[in-house]
């Protein structure tokens, strides 16, 4: 079978909305759920622009509101393939809003969604390779290995059978919390 690749150039994607009173929480800002549903649903156009086929969420990581959105800014969210596996995509998203008038631009966040193709059955399917043209999209490519690498590691490290809790109070004495352990 010959094997499929696309430029990372072939998957961006960008959308931008003008966003209403009805997205506002109850301090006047947007909502960061609204925001959140926005993100999926670029995700989801993205890789399945890139894949061809259906895709569905199988994760998001690292979602840090930055700057507050005000009603009345333009959102504009920009989506590109970071990285490929066998059948996921981790699809990365850069969120800016700008205010009409002034032209203020802001970044409100970058967040990192990976999505799984699957065929009709809801099996999942193969992706495409991804050509990588320029140092920036590298980089982005091996954030995305060490991300997955760091997860591994931390569950590896915590959900182990013989995890032992008294080992880690040391590193715990400068958080807030006191540790009140029963037996």
């Amino acid at each position: 079978m010959n094997k499929t690749y696309k430029h990372v150039e072939e998957t961006r994607i960008t959308i931008s909305e003008l966003m209403l009173p009805s997205h506002a929480n109850f301090s006047g800002k947007i909502h960061g759920g609204y925001i959140l549903n926005l993100m999926d649903q670029i995700a989801f156009a993205c890789a399945s622009k890139y894949s061809s086929t259906y895709c569905v969420t199988a994760s998001v990581d690292t979602v840090d509101f930055l700057n507050p959105i005000e009603v009345g800014e333009l959102v504009t969210m920009k989506a590109s393939i970071n990285y490929v596996g066998r059948t996921s995509m981790v699809v990365g998203i850069r969120v800016e809003s700008q205010h009409i008038q002034s032209g203020n631009v802001k970044h409100c966040n970058s967040s990192y969604f990976t999505m799984v193709a699957k065929d009709d059955n809801g099996k999942n399917v193969p992706v495409p390779g991804l050509i990588l043209n320029s140092e920036l999209e590298i980089k982005r490519f091996l954030k995305a290995i060490k991300r997955t690498e760091m997860k591994k590691t931390r569950q590896d490290e915590f959900d182990r059978d013989d995890f032992i809790p008294e080992n880690y109070l040391k590193d715990l004495e400068n958080y807030n919390v006191k540790i009140e352990l029963n037996g």
